[in-house]
């Protein structure tokens, strides 16, 4: 499957969409704040939310509106706020978020997704939401990726964004996308469906591509289980977490189903800029210093494997070994150890990219902590754990955890 990376590509990329980002004064930073997301035509929508039992009143509008299984026109975004664990006030607040973009972009309440991110437990400011709403129906333009993209962060240091482009059918197919997230950051996002099933991470995906709603819930269902459902910053799972993909069918090819063979092409080129912004993520993770790519494999399934990477991904001591750049791979076995997954430590092995740290459950003779501290000072470098049981295995992508990001958070709310 071919495609090419769109330069300076995001949600306005394909065909029928336009955007806004614009400062409605929910920061006291006055950086910008809400972001705005259109599409000309009624677009199919496929989405995920988050797991977390205290799922923010936004994420409950949106789960009723694509259990429905209507079309959707708009995304409102607010940074700043999260509406989270404000009850009934907070669920009328997001419906209003809803029904007063759709007074103004001319459409029903029932076309409008909404979202918000930022400090929990505080109610939004109605005032301010449709200020900034207004604003953004005002500056609706095809050429702001980079200010939708740059409205919804919130500790982030830069935004994400992208976009590709493919011929599907004789025609051109092309996906954009933007999301943030710096903390609060181990998404477990579950697919809604009319039968659901089993930081806050904002990501928001637009394609022209004409595709149904069954194929373009797999095609997500692929795209997250490999790439934002593999990462964790700190081990967090937020109220708000989101995935959102919206297809207006404006390219103008044969709708995509189930069983066409170019779903496999569609649902690749999906994935490609799902890990791209995951791994953007990552990167950008708050105080982070240390992207690492931790592969455990050897293990009795797919699931166990997963298992024993998050209980690493997720131990403070792991993190801040890599923070110090402190070869204490003893740490590593320890949360393997206590992840429940059975093993016999007698057959396992572990590198720092290619440089033998453990063999058979022991120091692996011959490399020095020299070796191994020379592997942890780069930026990125690479974790791999075998546990020798299986065929199951499973690619994490985490980082380490900082001074920086404990004074972050230490400061967040006030």
């Amino acid at each position: 499957m071919e495609f090419t990376v769109v330069e300076n590509g995001g949600v306005c990329s394909p065909k029928g969409y336009r955007a806004a980002g614009v400062t409605a004064g929910l920061k006291p930073s006055g950086q910008p704040d809400l972001a705005m997301l259109v599409s000309d035509a009624p677009a199919v929508v496929a989405a995920s939310f988050t797991s977390n039992l205290f799922a923010a009143a936004p994420v409950e509008w949106d789960r009723k509106i694509v259990r429905q299984e209507t079309p959707v026109r708009a995304v409102v975004v607010n940074s700043g706020v999260a509406n989270a664990c404000t009850g009934v006030q907070g669920a009328q607040d997001a419906k209003v978020m809803a029904s007063y973009a759709a007074e103004k972009l001319g459409i029903a309440a029932e076309e409008v997704l909404v979202s918000s991110t930022g400090v929990i437990g505080k109610m939004l400011p109605m005032d301010i939401i449709r200020h900034g709403i207004d604003l953004a129906v005002e500056s609706l333009s095809t050429d702001a990726n980079q200010k939708a993209a740059r409205a919804i962060m919130t500790t982030d240091t830069a935004e994400k964004r992208i976009a590709v482009k493919m011929t599907i059918g004789g025609k051109e197919i092309t996906i954009g996308a933007m999301t943030k997230g710096a903390g609060m950051i181990a998404p477990q996002m579950t697919l809604c469906t009319s039968h659901p099933r089993q930081a806050t991470m904002l990501a928001y995906f637009t394609t022209d591509a004409a595709i149904s709603r069954n194929a373009l819930q797999d095609a997500l269902g692929r795209a997250l289980d490999n790439s934002f459902n593999r990462i964790v910053v700190d081990g967090d799972t937020s109220t708000n977490d989101t995935m959102v993909v919206m297809a207006n069918g404006l390219a103008g090819n044969a709708e995509i189903h189930r069983e066409s063979p170019e779903l496999d092409e569609f649902a690749a080129a999906l994935e490609y800029c799902a890990q791209y912004l995951a791994k953007a993520m990552v990167l950008d993770g708050e105080g982070v210093s240390k992207f690492v790519e931790l592969r455990v494999f050897g293990a009795i399934d797919d699931a166990s494997a997963r298992q024993v990477a998050e209980a690493i991904a997720r131990s403070p001591l792991c993190k801040t070994a890599w923070y110090g750049q402190d070869p204490n791979w003893g740490r590593i076995l320890c949360a393997a150890g206590y992840s429940k997954v059975p093993f016999k430590p007698t057959q396992v092995d572990l590198d720092f990219d290619d440089v033998p740290i453990v063999r058979s459950g022991l120091a692996a003779p011959g490399t020095t902590d020299e070796e191994m501290a020379a592997v942890l000072k780069n930026r990125s470098f690479r974790v791999k754990l075998c546990i020798g049981q299986g065929p199951g295995r499973f690619v994490l992508w985490t980082c380490d955890l900082t001074h920086d990001y404990v004074k972050i958070n230490a400061d967040y709310h006030t």
